[in-house]
């Protein structure tokens, strides 16, 4: 094996920590090109009008509840009686919570109070992004997570 010297503890602590960076680099790389870390784009704007907008939603009293069936993505609001609702306007992102490569923005049709878009969704981890509005334009939104069984 031969005799341990300076240069060769050099060598292996320049090694060692060459990889250690090369790794660092790599993933940060990859972090920042497939996660965009936005949840709104101005948080301070968005917070000036929180709580008035919390206080709007929670009046109309609705429950939303969500479920992929194999093909179709299905979607069912709610009110305080447990009646379904239906909503003036909707839209909705479908995607990954760790980047936003796999975004779908689907199609719902509405069929007895239950919304379904037709869509294919691979196993693991997803998450719906929903703003709807109310018949007087209140706006309802929800981030909704959901897994797929592989």
């Amino acid at each position: 094996m031969g005799e341990l010297t300076g240069r060769k503890v050099l060598l292996i602590t320049v090694g060692a920590f060459g990889v250690i960076i090369g790794v660092n680099v790599f993933m940060a790389a990859k972090a920042i090109g497939t996660f965009p870390g936005l949840e709104v784009k101005n948080s301070y704007v968005a917070s000036q009008t929180f709580d008035e907008d919390r206080a709007a939603q929670e009046s109309l009293g609705w429950t939303l509840t969500a479920a992929y069936e194999p093909g179709r993505l299905r979607l069912e609001f709610r009110d305080s009686e447990g009646l379904p609702v239906e909503v003036a306007s909707m839209k909705a992102t479908v995607g990954r919570p760790t980047m936003s490569v796999d975004d779908i923005t689907p199609d719902f049709r509405e069929l007895s109070g239950i919304y379904y878009a037709p869509m294919d969704l691979a196993p693991g981890k997803w998450m719906v992004l929903l703003e709807a509005y109310a018949d007087d334009g209140t706006r309802f939104h929800q981030r909704i997570d959901l897994f797929v069984r592989g």
